[in-house]
């Protein structure tokens, strides 16, 4: 029903693009909440267009509980979940997922570890059977974690080659400092090195408990039945107490910073500018979201307009706001060659003064909000989707009111909030910038951008 109502909402926005603020909204199926005994949290959505069953796992234990020097670990852990159990080697879950043409993953962010499975409706028994056993009787094989181990290693030499592929982590770790959103999610040459199938192992023991995870399952299916098995299949998983994850508040970084890392091969300088920007739960993230769109959101902003189209300085420049538990980073990103750095960065921030200066238009505010609001319904249709964007709501204490309201909210946005949340959320004094390049030809140019400036080789381990 959802879907056939946002493709509804999806011809109205493209048939008349220039029609005043849509008042219609989308509206999240009615779903059901529940906790089993052992303090594992459940939600129900029942959908039925398709013969689909999506389930969608939340383990409230990301990146930022690896301990120091182990960073890594959460994500090892998350991947080696469908790499052996107690009952099947890797090649066995390999094999029975593809008879039942199933799909199931795992993932860990910095917030927490993720997971994802969808089988058939007529094969739902053989498919909950195998990814209650991954997910509960986890062996991590000691050759699948040498192979993966090596293969993160080998990722890792491969991403430092490709600056666009690892700027994001020396944003991360410059930016954030001692903070756990520094840490590098997939781990460093160091910690890497350092990680045994024991700290993997410890990981999964401590976090991988009943009341630390979230478990949502949507699609064509009965409630109560699906919740009776849930519970025959989960309810015996002994619960213990999760350690606490410490995640202060981080703090913007006050005046100006530089990081230089040297990668003397490199004909292009990537670049990124930002600073702490905004938790998942801000009240004004609906109109940051708006404001982002133009600025930097999609193929028309302003960023990508100016250093893309109408100078070709770059073939793409964007900014986003990273949402999180605690206040994740807003980063302005692009790239051009060695010799055009100073008139990019330059253009950068005349760009985001000009959104300053000049604000936005009421036709251009109308614009983003159509934009939005055409992209949204998609995001949001299979229930695969649901399933992940149930679990997110729920781990940051959210809830359908997110997304019952989002239109609303869209709508009601005036110019005067647009200039308010310009003013408030986009730094233009206190920036942090890293460049990755060749510094034999761009640090004199990285110079005039910030009192302070840091250098590093790429060829350094970490971040």
């Amino acid at each position: 029903m959802l879907k056939r109502f946002a493709t509804i909402i999806l011809i109205a926005l493209f048939t008349a693009p220039n029609l005043p603020a849509q008042t219609a909204g989308l509206k999240l199926p009615p779903f059901k909440k529940a906790k089993l005994k052992n303090g594992l949290t459940v939600l129900l959505l029942e959908q039925h267009d398709l013969p689909l069953i999506s389930f969608s796992f939340i383990v409230k234990a990301g990146s930022t509980a690896d301990p120091a020097g182990k960073e890594g670990v959460a994500a090892l852990t998350a991947s080696l979940l469908r790499k052996g159990t107690k009952m099947r080697n890797a090649d066995q879950i390999a094999a029975d997922l593809d008879f039942i043409g199933a799909q199931f993953f795992g993932n860990a962010g910095l917030d927490f570890t993720s997971g994802r499975a969808e089988f058939v409706k007529k094969d739902l028994a053989q498919g909950l059977e195998i990814f209650s056993d991954c997910l509960l009787n986890s062996a991590f094989p000691p050759a699948e974690v040498e192979k993966l181990l090596k293969q993160n290693i080998d990722g890792l030499k491969s991403a430092k080659d490709q600056a666009q592929g690892v700027i994001g982590e020396y944003f991360n770790a410059y930016l954030y400092g001692a903070h756990p959103y520094a840490r590098p999610t997939s781990g460093d040459e160091k910690s890497l090195a350092a990680l045994t199938r024991d700290d993997i192992a410890k990981f999964y023991e401590s976090y991988y408990t009943p009341s630390n995870t979230i478990m949502v399952v949507a699609g064509d299916f009965n409630t109560a039945e699906m919740e009776s098995l849930l519970g025959s299949k989960f309810g015996a998983w002994p619960n213990k107490q999760a350690p606490t994850v410490n995640l202060p508040e981080p703090q913007p970084v006050a005046g100006k910073k530089l990081l230089l890392v040297d990668k003397p091969d490199a004909t292009q300088t990537y670049y990124q500018i930002g600073n702490v920007g905004i938790a998942r739960s801000n009240a004004d993230r609906v109109y940051i979201g708006v404001i982002n769109t133009l600025f930097g959101g999609r193929f028309t902003s302003m960023l990508n307009d100016a250093l893309r189209v109408s100078s070709g300085l770059t073939y793409g420049a964007s900014a986003r706001f990273e949402q999180r538990k605690a206040r994740g980073p807003f980063v302005i990103s692009t790239y051009t060659r060695n010799a055009t750095t100073e008139k990019a960065i330059d253009l950068t921030l005349e760009i985001l003064n000009r959104l300053h200066t000049q604000g936005v238009s009421e036709k251009d505010l109308q614009s983003a909000k159509n934009y939005i609001k055409g992209q949204f319904p998609p995001t949001i249709e299979t229930s695969d989707q649901l399933a992940n964007l149930l679990a997110s709501l729920e781990f940051y204490g959210l809830d359908e009111r997110d997304i019952n309201d989002y239109y609303k909210q869209i709508d009601a946005m005036t110019l005067a909030d647009a200039q308010r949340v310009i003013k408030q959320y986009y730094p233009l004094d206190n920036l942090v910038f890293v460049l990755i390049g060749k510094a034999s030809e761009i640090e004199s140019v990285a110079k005039k951008y910030a009192p302070k400036l840091d250098t590093k080789n790429i060829s350094q381990p970490g971040f």
